[in-house]
């Protein structure tokens, strides 16, 4: 017997899972709202995006080269992360933010597939095989069967 996991990027989920909230101003400041909730992988997805972070605290600071791009990245009651983003408009804050979530899900996807590879062994499967589509991995186990 095998069992097929089929694991989907979280971008796929679209723009739809980043919750933007307008709060663009004319100079240049704005809010977004994202639904990360893990600072380590929130942190390595914004340094994959160029992004250089400084963590103090429950607070990042993310600055992207080149450009007068900053964001302060804060929780909420809620344990969501929002990003005050300054030096750009509400619209480059909203991409930057999908970049930012999509390189995220990407990191979440790996942190599943390390667990998953991991723990298999102790759950009595044996992966036998992965395949990648389109950003999508299919691991497929055999259930080791006890021997009497």
């Amino acid at each position: 017997m095998s069992v097929s996991l089929l694991l989907v990027p979280l971008a796929m989920a679209g723009a739809a899972a980043i919750q933007a909230r307008a709060a663009g101003q004319s100079d240049g400041v704005c809010d977004v709202r994202t639904r990360m909730r893990d600072v380590t992988l929130l942190g390595e997805a914004l340094r994959d995006t160029g992004a250089t972070v400084v963590t103090s605290g429950e607070t990042l600071t993310a600055v992207w080269g080149g450009t007068k791009a900053s964001a302060t990245f804060t929780r909420d009651t809620e344990g969501i992360w929002g990003a005050h983003f300054t030096g750009v408009q509400q619209e480059r804050a909203v991409e930057l933010v999908t970049a930012v979530d999509e390189a995220y899900g990407r990191r979440v996807q790996r942190a599943v597939l390390e667990r998953l590879r991991d723990q298999a062994p102790a759950a009595g499967l044996r992966l036998e095989s992965e395949s990648v589509t389109d950003g999508a991995v299919q691991l497929v186990f055999e259930v080791e069967r006890e021997r009497a």
